[in-house]
Order: structure tokens, then C-alpha cells, then sequence
């Protein structure tokens, strides 16, 4: 069995004000678990730009197929320099979390993670659970909720607008049972 590594590290300082607050409001933009979901962000960053640096002296060739492959998950990358520029909010806007909001499917990056969590949303064909999955650009189209789950929320709609009108004549009919006395 392959041992599993961490996929990211810790802070040099863990008590600098200005990261933490920097943190603090990635987390709340992105709708993320913790901070350590935004360390893996900044090591996957990391490890893309230490890729680049060494295409620095490889071929064109090699240098467009890294393009192309980053093209794919949805960066816009034209040259080595855009690819040193990527910063860590690049990243997370790839995430599928990040991808149904903007896609407008939820309204908040909070709902959107319940909806993943809860095996609620499909990426082409795949059910999908973890909203860390990077979206890659031909599927982010394909993206679709569980048909049930919008059947069921219609008929809960329904129902309530039921109860609330059966609770408002019953509310009239005690009103004026209350009058008579």
C-alpha cells in the first residue's frame, strides 16, 4: 500500500495578522471548510509554477503542451510569465464549488457545498461529491443538479402554499368563532 503524503504545508509564522486576515476572507469568499483547503490551493499553485520554471529552457513544443494542459482545467496562460502570475484565487475559482455559483445553479458557495456533499450534482455523467473537484472548461457546460431533487422542491412549494392557505382560513374561522363569544 502507497503511503499518502500531505498536499500541502502549514505557515512558516502561524500568527501573522495580515495572512490570517487575508485567509480569513478567502474562506468566507470561496465558502471553504477551512484554511487548510486553501493551503492545498497554494502548494497545487506552487508545484505549477516550479513546472514552469522548468520549461523555462525546454523546446516550444513542450512549453505548448503544458499550455494546453493547463488551458484544459481553465487557466488562460499564453506564456511562462502568465503561468508565474497564477495566484491561488485562480484556483479556487476552478473549483466546483466555486463553478456552480457562478454558473448561477445556488446562491451562496455554502449551499453549493451541501449540494456537492449531499451526491446532489452531476459533471457530465459523473456524480460527483467533492467540491475541491477542479472543473475542467469542456465539462463546466455538462454540469447538472439531481432531477428529483427540483421535482421534490416543486412539490414542497406546492404543499406550502397549501398549508398557508388552509392555515389562513382556519385562522378566519377562529377569528370569528372569538367575535361570536
Amino acid at each position: 500500500m502507497k503511503r499518502k503524503h500531505k498536499t500541502y504545508s502549514k505557515p512558516k509564522r502561524p500568527f501573522d495578522k495580515p495572512r490570517i486576515d487575508e485567509e480569513v476572507k478567502i474562506k468566507e469568499e470561496f465558502g471553504l471548510k477551512n484554511k487548510k483547503e486553501i493551503w492545498k490551493a497554494e502548494a497545487k499553485i506552487k508545484s505549477i509554477r516550479e513546472k514552469a520554471k522548468k520549461l523555462i529552457s525546454a523546446s516550444e513544443e513542450e512549453k505548448n503542451d503544458f499550455f494546453v494542459r493547463l488551458k484544459k482545467i481553465g487557466f488562460d496562460v499564453h506564456s511562462i510569465s502568465d503561468v508565474l502570475s497564477l495566484d491561488k484565487k485562480n484556483y479556487l475559482k476552478r473549483r466546483l464549488q466555486t463553478v456552480l455559483v457562478d454558473k448561477k445553479f445556488v446562491r451562496t458557495p455554502k449551499c453549493a457545498r451541501q449540494l456537492i456533499a449531499h451526491k446532489k450534482v452531476f459533471v457530465g455523467e459523473k456524480n460527483v461529491s467533492s467540491p475541491s473537484y477542479v472543473v475542467p472548461i469542456e465539462l463546466e457546460d455538462k454540469i447538472s443538479l439531481k432531477q428529483s431533487n427540483k421535482k421534490n422542491k416543486e412539490k414542497k412549494q406546492e404543499e406550502n402554499t397549501k398549508q398557508t392557505e388552509e392555515n389562513k382560513e382556519w385562522k378566519k374561522k377562529q377569528n370569528k368563532l372569538l367575535k361570536k363569544k
